[in-house]
């Protein structure tokens, strides 16, 4: 299977997202993650879904049919090499007392993760990074005893020159506020 990043950009509207979930629901595609957030223009939203296809054609034609959906502005499927992406993760760690302290040193600079919040009986870790760098820090940190763990969805840039307006029609796009 193969992993696709589609981005679609839509005006920001009540509904939309059922509208897009639908038409992947239609076609019995599942969705590995979804992130939906404004963009840097005003009422336009940025949709990043993950999805893990075997056929390249059937994923050209859904980006195809999400492209007729009325209040979609643009719509882009990506492979991995064609975006710059990242997920966040968080780790609610226990920190018993008398328990093998955590290696500090460690999990900032060879995972690149860090302590947000110190209690006195847990930690909690923040890790960005991709899926695979984030379940590599998982198994790192497992024997501490994970007492949470929660992770987003995909976020990404494509690495075209092109840009949001590019795509846009012809108006006046406010910025983000």
């Amino acid at each position: 299977m193969t992993t696709y990043t589609i981005c679609v950009f839509t005006e920001n509207t009540i509904g939309i997202l059922n509208k897009i979930t639908t038409i992947l629901t239609r076609r019995r595609i599942n969705i590995d993650s979804l992130t939906v957030s404004e963009t840097e223009r005003k009422g336009i939203s940025r949709f990043t879904i993950v999805i893990r296809h075997d056929s390249r054609e059937a994923v050209e034609k859904l980006v195809r049919q999400i492209r007729k959906v009325i209040e979609v502005l643009a719509v882009f499927g990506y492979l991995n090499n064609d975006i710059a992406y990242n997920e966040i993760a968080l780790f609610k760690v226990s920190t018993p007392y008398g328990a093998k302290p955590l290696d500090i040193e460690t999990i900032n600079k060879v995972y690149k993760a860090w302590v947000v919040y110190w209690h006195l009986s847990y930690v909690i870790i923040q890790k960005t990074g991709t899926e695979e760098e984030i379940f590599e820090f998982f198994d790192y940190i497992k024997p501490h005893e994970i007492l949470e763990f929660v992770r987003s969805g995909r976020v990404a840039v494509s690495k075209s020159p092109q840009t949001l307006v590019d795509y846009l029609p012809e108006a006046e796009w406010e910025y983000y506020q």
